[in-house]
């Protein structure tokens, strides 16, 4: 009920605010019956529409209580949140969704150096602000209605012509929208997975690949990761003698490690998935940070065996939801019929707002802009933490994220959960590993790394016994 600093109360806030004053002041105790619209429009010298509205708010924020042919009632007191309530659960096991509900359930004020997306003083908000007044007031906007099923046509056709200057032939029809990578993925194991299946994935790899594995009760197959791709004399091992229905993993950059595929690696890979029947997963989330040519499976299998995702909510805001999935025809009918089944249409806001700022050119600026930033930040990061005796696996070219060993085999859950007492999210190792194998290592994301009190935590933790 209270307006923000920089604008004056309105009517309606300073009827809310003293009713509520009476409220916490017990001259209005719960239960007792509030002023009738009448009479409190005569009491503020105010409209009646203005007083239903100041209730009306009131009602919505849990304080007064409208009844039936009684008026409005002070609502009964509860007890307080306490800031316990608030903080992070600190005893919650290191596991493959630690980082990301530490992440989302820290507060602001945190330092987010574990986390998976940029700072929001990268993103572009006042363009973005500027996008949802354009198609809010656009006349042909599509505000009211579900839309097609497949998402927003004129985003599809862009997407058509971005995906093409990657080699990769998907005509709109061979598209669909998403609410974001993640709903992407979710989908393509919906339609492919039965519990019990195999499922070959990178080790180490996405944390959220293992955990939407788990809650589909399907079973990952841990690959070795290389410096240029994943072991695939392991991987054939397991196509051997697993017969796994998917490999899913991340065109490069990939997460954790930053690392690339080699172009002899990903022919025989489509080889191997060919002669053991397999489906692979190309999530290209992270494509918009990539700064280097790299082999993509879509554009060398055209989409046969190869199911191609993306997003746009690394790259302009996580609040903008939205992605998307390239595959073949019968791929893509299957999976419209399960979105519909599932979540029945998409945010067409979001996929308006996005088509705008492609079509205005803003994403390609903003986007050139951020890759600039986390090119200077790698190496500004990269050498702290040096400096502190981390020692990376491999040199990145690209991406946010550097894969860095802690000295003297420090345990990096351990260190993970002290930093988190502290107000600092860090990603330990083993939560991008199914095999457990990563235990000293942990994940920067070089955009949210930058702040000083990360480094003096870091320094003092590791000097701990």
């Amino acid at each position: 009920m209270t307006a923000s600093p920089s604008t004056p109360p309105t009517l309606t806030e300073r009827i809310g605010a003293a009713i509520l004053a009476r409220i916490e002041a017990r001259s209005l105790a719960p239960g007792a019956k509030l002023p009738s619209i009448r009479a409190a429009a005569a009491e503020f010298a105010v409209s009646k529409s203005t007083v239903v509205e100041a209730y009306d708010r009131l009602v919505a924020a849990g304080r007064i209580e409208a009844r039936r042919g009684s008026g409005f009632t002070v609502a009964a007191r509860r007890a307080p949140l306490t800031l316990q309530e608030l903080a992070p659960k600190l005893d919650r096991a290191v596991d493959p969704v630690w980082v990301a509900r530490q992440s989302l359930e820290a507060e602001d004020r945190a330092l987010k150096p574990g986390c998976g997306w940029l700072p929001e003083s990268w993103l572009p908000e006042a363009e973005l602000r500027r996008a949802l007044r354009a198609v809010a007031q656009a006349p042909q906007a599509k505000l009211l209605e579900y839309g097609h099923p497949l998402g927003y046509l004129p985003l599809r056709q862009a997407l058509q012509a971005r995906l093409a200057e990657l080699e990769i032939d998907a005509p709109p029809s061979r598209i669909l929208l998403t609410d974001g990578g993640t709903q992407a993925i979710d989908l393509v194991h919906r339609h492919l997975l039965q519990p019990g299946d195999k499922v070959l994935v990178d080790d180490p790899g996405y944390f959220n690949f293992h955990a939407n594995l788990r809650a589909h009760r399907a079973v990952a197959l841990p690959v070795p990761r290389l410096m240029d791709g994943p072991d695939l004399d392991a991987l054939a091992e397991f196509a051997r003698t697993q017969k796994p229905k998917l490999y899913l993993m991340n065109a490069a950059p990939q997460n954790p490690t930053g690392g690339g595929l080699s172009p002899a690696k990903a022919h025989r890979l489509l080889q191997l998935a060919e002669a053991h029947d397999f489906r692979i997963v190309e999530d290209d989330v992270f494509g918009e940070f990539r700064r280097h040519a790299t082999p993509l499976l879509a554009a060398l299998d055209g989409l046969k065996r190869v199911i191609h995702l993306g997003s746009f909510s690394k790259i302009l805001s996580a609040g903008v939801r939205c992605g998307f999935i390239a595959a073949d025809d019968a791929t893509i009918d299957a999976l419209l019929d399960l979105k519909i089944a599932t979540c029945f249409g998409m945010d067409q806001a979001a996929a308006q707002v996005v088509h705008r700022l492609l079509a205005d050119g803003t994403h390609r600026k903003h986007a050139e802009q951020v890759r600039r930033r986390i090119a200077s930040a790698m190496g500004q990061v990269g050498g702290r933490l040096k400096a502190l005796g981390l020692a990376p696996w491999q040199e990145p070219r690209e991406g946010l994220f550097l894969w860095l060993r802690l000295p003297d085999g420090t345990d990096a859950a351990k260190l993970a959960q002290r930093a988190l007492r502290q107000g600092i999210v860090l990603a330990p190792g083993n939560v991008f590993s199914p095999s457990q194998s990563w235990p000293d290592y942990l994940r920067f994301n070089v955009a949210q790394s930058q702040h000083a009190r990360l480094f003096e935590v870091l320094k003092m933790e590791l000097k701990r016994p």
